[in-house]
């Protein structure tokens, strides 16, 4: 699994937003185990913007930051104590806009699956690990409605032990996996789900 989405990130012609926003660099950390698992974190719930929801490491790219790469790993080493030379960089996936109006570039990395993670409590109240066959699982996906693009689409969301993940975060895993996996998620506009 880990080849085909190394292979497939290599080749991947992504879609770049030019539009002049500010950035964000989120990371896919996925571990190199025969059973790869994705790395997300629960944000704390006492931060007045997004309290509670589930993420992927990564935040707001700083002025002096070389790159949105930089960002993601600056952020994941941030958050989770992820240091940047245990993450093999494949590649970026397309670029998304958020609600609040930030470019978000997803960046895809492989780790080992033996790190241990501390969340760093001012920001986060756990970080834990989803095996990528639940994601894949199609039994496991519920449909929500959500902002992206400017555009309203039904993206999937998850509960996984308890953790309920959606919005952007569920969507940019969602093409994560169809880039990578040929998991052909339906991430379709409103006006194709009223049809």
């Amino acid at each position: 699994m880990l080849i085909t989405i190394a292979q497939r990130i290599e080749l991947y012609n992504r879609k770049k937003i030019t539009a002049h926003l500010p950035q964000a660099g989120v990371l896919i950390a996925i571990t190199d185990e025969l059973e790869p698992h994705v790395i997300l974190t629960k944000r704390a719930k006492k931060l007045s913007s997004h309290s509670g929801e589930i993420a992927l490491p990564g935040g707001r790219r700083d002025d002096s930051d070389p790159s949105v790469v930089f960002t993601a790993l600056r952020e994941a080493h941030e958050e989770i104590n992820l240091l940047p030379e245990q993450v093999k960089v494949l590649g970026k996936i397309d670029d998304q806009i958020s609600l609040h109006n930030i470019k978000v570039t997803p960046s895809v990395g492989i780790i080992a699956n033996d790190i241990e993670f501390t969340a760093n409590q001012g920001e986060l109240d756990c970080v834990f690990k989803v095996p990528l066959s639940f994601l894949l699982e199609p039994a496991n996906q519920c449909g929500h409605l959500a902002q992206y693009r400017y555009q309203s689409k039904f993206a999937p969301c998850y509960l996984y032990e308890g953790h309920l993940i959606w919005g952007l975060t569920s969507y940019i895993l969602a093409e994560f996996l169809n880039v990578t996996l040929d998991a052909d998620i339906k991430l379709k506009t409103r006006q194709e789900v009223v049809r």
